[in-house]
């Protein structure tokens, strides 16, 4: 890392070099996951390799329903963006809305020649066809948990064991780790 550069601008740069040597998946564009546990980093790159790319970020955290919804959100990627990509449609996503508990507004994804989509599942085996590249980040628990606290303090605090339990079970069960194209520490 140069003199001033940060970690995540750092980090970008080989993940898109590495990126651009990718044939694109199912999607009819080069779609790359960003995967690892809550506060690995994954928003911080994502957001990087986006912005070098020219491509739509779409978070996973805009697509889960609720705090119980991981599963849900896996399938909503599915089903509304990357199937319909897929098949040359137009690809839409409805936003969560923490707040309210229920699925909001409409958000068309943009046409372009790359996606990238972050988040926990965004790597699941249903995906995967989709995709040009998994990329997973590592990094201690204590990290994560004190990165993903800093950022998103009492909202998330009182859910972190339950996500941390869901995350565990969809890890176990879909091997996104072991699949992963590109295994990236963040400590």
């Amino acid at each position: 890392m140069g003199a001033g550069e940060s970690w995540p601008s750092a980090a970008a740069q080989p993940v898109v070099a590495w990126a651009r040597t990718r044939p694109p998946g199912t999607a009819r564009r080069r779609v790359l996951a960003v995967e690892g546990h809550s506060g690995s980093g994954k928003t911080t790159l994502a957001a990087a390799v986006a912005g070098r790319l020219g491509a739509p970020l779409i978070h996973m955290d805009d697509l889960y329903a609720g705090w119980d919804g991981l599963t849900a959100g896996v399938t909503a990627l599915h089903d509304w963006i990357l199937a319909p990509l897929a098949e040359g449609r137009p690809a839409s996503w409805r936003r969560w809305d923490w707040d309210a508990g229920e699925y909001a507004e409409s958000h068309q994804v943009p046409e372009a020649g790359w996606l990238v989509v972050e988040g926990v599942g965004s790597g699941g085996r249903v995906l995967r066809p989709y995709l040009c590249g998994l990329i997973w980040l590592e990094s201690p628990t204590a990290a994560r948990k004190r990165r993903a606290l800093a950022r998103d303090g009492d909202m998330f605090a009182p859910h972190w064991d339950r996500w941390a339990r869901q995350e565990a079970a969809f890890y176990a069960a879909e091997r996104v780790r072991e699949t992963a194209d590109l295994i990236i520490e963040n400590a």
